[in-house]
């Protein structure tokens, strides 16, 4: 116990440092390292860890972690260009990031598929397309805790700690009311100590916080939209919560990873959070839209 708690406070002293520092250099420099070693335990997760499988695990590799440094890299040219007045600008921009970073997936899909081809005898098909899967989801999903924090220029850090936290109040919550009133499982195969109570639970309760949070922060009528998300990104968070315990059931691994002792490994600490970030950064960019 003593372990885990040391290691969660480290990991958590870490993170605030990064967030302080949310709006330089460092905030993607860190999302890549997270990067890098998610890809790295689920890589591992199905051996292709080898050395036999080199070019996959670089491909891989370097193409997450080029995600977040070069969403960053518009960021910073969007930057330059709107403070000159010139705003229609950062759409070209977009655009170039957009097929920047289609180009450098496809060039790692395409070093995928010739080692498959090449080592055809020793790869398997779920080892390849999970190795595809894994390069397209983490890292975009990952990177968008850069997106949402460059979106708002005055609220960027709470935005970026509410998205973090759509999981994890949903977890706490769940917890708590689990243990309280829990009774019928949810998914008892793949995670036993889930609760349908719980799972209500912890709907409710992310939604209570971000609605207070969120009127505390703008107004009653953002609140009241924050309500919702909230609600979505639990239920969202859940799922990728489940679906990684699934695939680790599968693999028959305990943790992904040990570097954070008592705890696992990144992926077992961010596998909801690959889920709910993005979902609310579309949510939370639909209501720039609908300019809520």
């Amino acid at each position: 116990m003593l372990t885990r708690i040391i290691s969660g406070a480290v990991g958590a002293a870490l993170m605030v440092v990064v967030l302080i520092f949310h709006d330089t250099v460092m905030l993607p420099i860190a999302v890549a390292a997270m990067i890098a070693v998610m890809l790295y335990e689920l890589l591992r997760a199905v051996k292709l860890d080898d050395h036999r499988f080199a070019p996959i695990f670089w491909a891989v590799e370097l193409c997450g972690i080029a995600m977040p440094l070069l969403y960053q890299l518009f960021y910073d040219s969007e930057k330059e260009y709107t403070s000159k007045g010139d705003v229609d600008i950062k759409l070209v921009y977009r655009g170039e990031v957009s097929v920047i970073a289609f180009g450098i997936t496809l060039a790692a899909a395409f070093v995928v598929f010739v080692t498959w081809l090449r080592k055809h005898k020793e790869l398997r098909y779920e080892q390849v397309f999970f190795a595809l899967a894994s390069m397209v989801l983490v890292p975009q999903a990952m990177s968008t805790m850069v997106r949402i924090d460059r979106m708002d220029k005055d609220n960027g850090l709470f935005l970026l700690i509410m998205g973090l936290c759509g999981a994890w109040i949903a977890d706490t919550g769940a917890y708590f009311t689990g243990v309280a009133f829990g009774k019928h499982k949810l998914c008892p195969e793949i995670s036993p100590k889930k609760t349908i109570e719980g799972f209500v639970g912890g709907i409710v309760s992310t939604g209570i916080v971000y609605a207070i949070a969120f009127t505390i922060n703008y107004d009653i009528g953002i609140g009241i939209a924050a309500f919702v998300i909230g609600m979505v990104c639990a239920v969202i968070g859940t799922v990728g919560d489940l679906s990684a315990s699934m695939v680790k059931r599968q693999i028959g691994f305990k943790d992904y990873g040990k570097i954070m002792p008592g705890h696992g490994g990144l992926m077992d600490r961010f596998d909801s959070v690959l889920f709910v970030l993005p979902t609310f950064y579309a949510m939370m960019s639909l209501m720039e839209i609908l300019d809520i």
